[in-house]
């Protein structure tokens, strides 16, 4: 599990590069390069990680279904997630 304050950093920087996204387009094809230095860096988009929505880990991301593997596991054994079951041969 996250600490609280990872995810929060996380959430702030979604926000953030929502926020910006018209004007670092913008700035990119005008090539005005010193303006977007300017810009806040959790703005850029390659600063977010992909994170579990349950527990906020962020390795073993299963991208498809958006939580980690062990999240991912848990929800399969309970059935919560349709069209999946535990492999058996």
């Amino acid at each position: 599990m996250a600490k609280e304050s990872v995810k929060a950093r996380q959430k702030k920087r979604e926000k953030m590069v929502l926020k910006f996204s018209k004007k670092r387009k913008f700035l990119k094809e005008s090539k005005n390069y010193d303006l977007l230095q300017r810009l806040p860096r959790d703005s850029s988009p390659v600063r977010l990680r992909n994170r579990c929505t349950i527990s906020g880990r962020c390795r073993g991301y299963m991208r498809k279904f958006g939580v980690s593997r062990i999240v991912f596991r848990n929800l399969v054994y309970q059935g919560l997630i349709p069209g999946i079951k535990k492999a058996s041969w």
